[in-house]
């Protein structure tokens, strides 16, 4: 059914949506808290030491530097960091 175009973004949608109501369920129950990031949430682009939002970056930068502090960093990382700050 996924390779019919009509059905496939509802049907990718839902096995989502049914595994993040699971992920939930668990987590409530071994008392961990679930942190949804809002959908276009700019995690890799936005500094993770000052904030400073970067729009000229690239998928095929695979390093963060930041033009407005100097922090550098793996862009993974930083994304990681945004959503989970410690």
């Amino acid at each position: 059914m996924l390779k019919n175009r009509k059905l496939a973004k509802a049907l990718s949608d839902s096995a989502l949506g049914g595994f993040l109501t699971k992920l939930k369920y668990k987590a409530a129950r071994r008392g961990i808290s679930i942190t949804e990031a809002p959908q276009f949430f700019a995690s890799s682009k936005t500094c993770s030491n000052c904030g400073h939002k970067k729009v000229d970056l690239t998928l095929s930068d695979r390093t963060y530097h930041c033009s407005a502090c100097g922090f550098e960093c793996d862009r993974d990382l930083n994304a990681a960091i945004n959503l989970c700050p410690i």
